[in-house]
């Protein structure tokens, strides 16, 4: 038993046997349970202040137009230059935002225009640390441990969305100003292991500055089915079935839970995702993984739907935790997909597509859900966007064959027929 066990165990933690990825890692950790802090605080704060949901959409799209603004420019930076000084220097920056918001809550809100103005600055932060910090990963693990680190920094950023979310809600609960003095110390730790990290080699492009060099990342995804239709996937089933932004309005009129409830709410799909993150750690997809990434994006939008109906606290949190775990199997598969099919020279541009199209899921999502929500209510824009994920994933599996007949985590020369 002990002799066929220990490799397992060995393969499980094969990535932090590189201490540069331990650093990362640890960044990530701290920096993104930092951001949940954040992300709790803000909209409770914004929520409290206007009690008007659109104004919680306009949280999530006010983050991401930096990235869709700047996609050119931070993909061509990321595979230009240091991609570890760049994500030093954009968490240090998101933790000068969060030190803003301390000081407005300090002086007294009266207006939600100043925290907006300040998430503009963060989103620029986060639109110049996504695709250097996805990039950098590559290039701290050989070939054959990036499957397992891909698994283990969807560790560090679930981890952060359970305890964070909870850790928000709490520090909100005795005050604002301790939710955001918190955060901006974690992101300073963050940036100091970012700093910490050794030099890697990384492989910088040489092309002189133009649109055709810009557009190198964009044109690259355009040619490559199998990671075109990865990357679309996830944005039009999450555009569609996120339903994060809608959270305080559950918390608060439906489930009537408060803000310790909210950061449970906040939690729960992190938990799910976490579970699922340490099983593939171990236990890797082997096969079939495109048929296995349309098949979990679908459950996806049937907790999600689950979830808008839930008039129950048990059963909402128990369908989060399952839109989570179901989330988590496509995030890895397509996060492998991409980093393992793309040259690295051209990493830091298809990243940044890559980026925008994961913030266009996740902020727009929110947008999408907080204009529903104050058109037609947030239970039918929840239930709408869940069906929508699933009808998603039908229609994908038709338009893309090529990744439905992917069928192993590896170079495009092992797809199946």
């Amino acid at each position: 038993m002990e002799t066929t066990e220990a490799p397992v165990v060995h393969a499980r933690y094969a990535a932090f046997r590189h201490s540069a990825f331990t650093r990362y890692w640890l960044a990530r950790a701290f920096a993104s349970f930092a951001t949940q802090i954040v992300s709790v605080a803000v909209g409770w704060q914004i929520y409290d202040l206007t009690r008007d949901p659109f104004d919680l959409g306009l949280v999530g799209i006010i983050q991401f137009a930096p990235s869709l603004l700047l996609f050119l420019v931070t993909g061509a930076v990321a595979d230009r230059f240091g991609r570890r000084m760049i994500m030093g220097l954009s968490v240090t920056l998101e933790a000068i935002c969060a030190s803003i918001l301390l000081i407005l809550t300090l002086r007294g809100l009266s207006s939600a225009l100043p925290v907006f103005v300040v998430l503009a600055v963060f989103g620029i932060a986060r639109a110049f640390l996504g695709p250097a910090s996805a990039s950098l990963i590559a290039n701290l693990v050989p070939a054959k441990d990036f499957a397992n680190a891909v698994a283990w920094n969807s560790t560090a950023w679930h981890l952060a969305t359970i305890t964070g979310p909870v850790a928000g809600g709490l520090l909100y609960g005795i005050s604002a100003e301790v939710a955001y003095g918190t955060a901006a110390v974690l992101m300073l730790a963050a940036a100091g292991f970012c700093f910490s990290i050794p030099k890697p080699a990384q492989r910088t492009g040489t092309e002189q500055p133009s649109i055709e060099a810009l557009l190198a990342g964009f044109r690259y995804i355009w040619r490559e089915k199998v990671v075109l239709g990865a990357i679309s996937l996830d944005l039009f089933a999450v555009l569609l079935g996120g339903a994060v932004a809608l959270m305080p309005v559950y918390a608060r009129d439906i489930l009537e839970v408060g803000p310790w409830g909210l950061g449970l709410l906040r939690s729960s799909p992190g938990i799910g995702a976490l579970l699922v993150t340490l099983w593939l750690a171990g236990h890797p997809i082997r096969d079939h993984a495109g048929v296995i990434m349309f098949v979990f994006v679908a459950f996806f939008g049937v907790f999600t739907a689950v979830f808008g109906v839930s008039t129950v606290a048990w059963l909402s949190i128990a369908a989060l935790a399952g839109l989570g775990a179901a989330d988590m199997v496509s995030v890895y598969i397509r996060e492998t997909l991409i980093q393992l099919w793309t040259p690295d020279r051209l990493r830091g541009r298809v990243n940044a597509v890559n980026m925008v199209f994961v913030g266009a899921s996740n902020e727009l999502g929110e947008f999408r859900a907080g204009t529903m929500a104050a058109l037609i209510g947030a239970v039918p824009a929840v239930v709408f966007g869940g069906v929508g994920a699933v009808a998603v994933a039908a229609l994908w599996a038709w338009l893309f064959p090529e990744l439905r007949r992917t069928r192993h985590l590896d170079v495009p020369e092992r797809l199946g027929g």
